[in-house]
C-alpha cells in the first residue's frame, strides 16, 4: 500500500521514503562530499512522525553539521556525531536531555567520569565499548566489565606494579550508565532494549573510610604549614575542623563578604555546595565570648587587608585562588592537595591523611563531646542522622563515656554501689 502524497517541506539533507505499511519514513543523509571530508555527523533514521523528524533534523543534526563545516568541535559529543543505537549514542542522548542539563556541575562531572570509564574500555577486537550497539550489551557483559574495571594496576614508587581497588568510582560509573539507559529508553521508545544491563547489579559499597585526623595532628599540621609559609592552608584546615566544611566550600566558595558582613557583624555565612544549603554561624556566645578565638583571629587579619574575593588564596606571588577552573563549574584542587600532602609529610604525620581528614576529625570530635544528633546535624548541616555514622567515627572515648552513663543509671537505681 502506497502512502498518501505529501508536499510538506523537508529540511536540508532529509528525505522521505515510503514504507509497506503505507506511511512515510524520514532519513537524514550526510552528503557524500562531507563524508569524504571526515564529517563526524552520522546518517540517522528519523522515524515516521513528520514533526519529530523535522525537529530532530533542525535542532540536533543540522546544527552539528553546520558546526563541523565551521570547524567548531563543541558539538562532537552530540547525538548527531555518534552512530545511532550505540552506547556512545545513548550517552549523547542523555546529555541532551533536560534530566541531565538541569544537574549540578558536580553531578555532570561524576556522570562524565563514568561514561569515559565505561565507553572508553578497549575490547579484544581493539574497539571501544562505546562503539558497540546496545543490543550487543547484556547483563553478562555488564557484570564482566564491572569486575575488570574494579581493580586498577599502578606502578608503585619502587617500580613494582600493585593492584588498587576503585570500587566507589566503578560503582558510580555503573549507576551513571543505568541512569543514561533509562532516560534514553524513555526518550526513544522501541529503540532501546527493554532490559537494562546496568540495573540490579548488586553493587556493594567500599568499606574504606576516610582517615580521620586527631586534634593533635591538626595542631601539628597547622604549625608546619605556618613554618613552610602556607598559612592559608593552616587556616583552611581549622575551618574544616571547626565548621565541618568541604574543600569546595572553603577554597572555591568562602568569600570575604561572607565573614562578619555589616548586616551580621557577629556571624559568618556558611555555604554548602554539595547540598546547596547555607546557614549563618554565630561567632560569639550570649556573654559575648568568642566561640572560635583562634580561627577568628586569623580571619580578622585576612579581612583587614582584603576588599573582596575569595577568603583563602595562595601564599605567594599574585596570591591567586587555590583551585583552578578547567570549566566554569569545575574547580580543580590538585595543587592544593599536593601542597597539603607536602605539609603532612614534613610534619611526619600519617601518610594516609588528606585534607578531608580534618573535616572528618571535627565530626568525630562532635561524637567525643557527646553532642546529641540534633546538635551534630545543626553543626554539620546534614539533613538526616542516617549519614552520621559515616562521619562520626566510633572512638574508645565514646565507648567509655557510654559505659559511665549506663553505670550511673544503675547506681541511681540502687543496683550498683558508688
Amino acid at each position: 500500500m502506497s502512502p498518501p502524497r505529501s508536499a510538506l517541506p523537508l529540511p536540508r539533507y532529509v528525505e522521505r521514503k515510503p514504507l509497506r505499511a503505507g506511511v512515510w519514513a524520514y532519513y537524514f543523509h550526510v552528503p557524500r562530499w562531507a563524508r569524504k571530508a571526515g564529517c563526524a555527523v552520522e546518517n540517522s533514521p528519523l522515524g515516521t512522525d513528520y514533526a519529530a523528524a523535522v525537529g530532530r533534523a533542525e535542532k540536533v543534526l543540522l546544527p552539528a553539521f553546520d558546526a563541523w563545516r565551521k570547524g567548531d568541535s563543541s558539538l562532537v559529543e552530540s547525538p548527531a556525531t555518534v552512530a545511532f543505537g550505540t552506547l556512545d549514542w545513548m550517552f549523547a542522548e542523555y546529555r541532551s536531555d533536560r534530566r541531565y542539563t538541569k544537574l549540578s556541575g558536580k553531578m555532570k562531572r561524576l556522570h562524565e567520569t563514568g561514561f569515559k570509564l565505561v565507553g572508553g574500555y578497549i575490547l579484544k577486537d581493539g574497539k571501544r565499548l562505546g562503539e558497540k550497539r546496545l543490543t550487543a550489551i547484556d547483563t553478562a557483559i555488564a557484570d564482566d566489565l564491572y569486575e575488570k574495571l574494579l581493580v586498577l594496576k599502578v606502578a608503585g614508587k619502587d617500580g613494582v606494579v600493585v593492584e588498587r581497588e576503585r570500587r566507589t568510582t566503578v560503582n558510580h560509573a555503573m549507576k551513571s550508565c543505568r541512569r543514561a539507559w533509562n532516560v534514553c529508553a524513555r526518550r526513544n521508545p522501541g529503540k532501546v532494549p527493554l532490559v537494562n544491563p546496568f540495573a540490579k547489579m548488586g553493587l556493594q559499597g567500599s568499606t574504606r573510610e576516610t582517615p580521620t585526623a586527631t586534634y593533635e595532628e591538626l595542631v601539628s599540621f597547622r604549625t608546619k604549614a605556618a613554618e613552610l609559609g602556607l598559612s592559608s592552608l593552616a587556616t583552611a584546615a581549622l575551618i574544616a575542623w571547626e565548621w565541618l566544611q568541604r574543600e569546595t566550600d572553603i577554597f572555591a566558595t568562602f568569600d570575604v563578604s561572607h565573614y562578619r558582613p555589616k548586616e551580621h557583624p557577629n556571624m559568618v555565612r556558611v555555604v554548602d555546595e554539595k547540598t546547596r544549603a547555607e546557614s549563618w554561624i554565630p561567632l560569639f556566645d550570649e556573654a559575648g565570648a568568642a566561640l572560635y578565638p583562634e580561627l577568628m583571629t586569623e580571619l580578622d587579619a585576612i579581612k583587614r587587608n582584603r576588599i573582596g574575593g575569595l577568603m583563602l588564596r595562595r601564599d605567594w606571588g599574585e596570591r591567586g585562588p587555590w583551585p583552578t577552573w578547567p570549566k566554569p563549574d569545575m574547580p580543580d584542587f590538585t595543587h592544593m592537595s599536593r601542597k597539603t600532602k607536602e605539609i603532612i609529610r614534613a610534619a611526619d604525620l600519617r601518610e594516609e591523611l588528606s585534607f578531608a581528614s580534618f573535616r572528618h576529625g571535627g565530626l568525630t570530635e562532635t561524637g567525643d563531646a557527646e553532642l546529641t544528633d540534633r546538635e551534630i546535624l545543626a553543626q554539620s548541616r546534614h539533613t538526616t542522622v542516617k549519614v552520621l555514622p559515616k562521619y562520626v567515627k566510633r572512638t574508645t572515648k565514646q565507648i567509655a563515656t557510654g559505659t559511665k552513663k549506663r553505670r550511673a543509671v544503675r547506681t541511681k537505681a540502687g543496683h550498683v554501689s558508688e
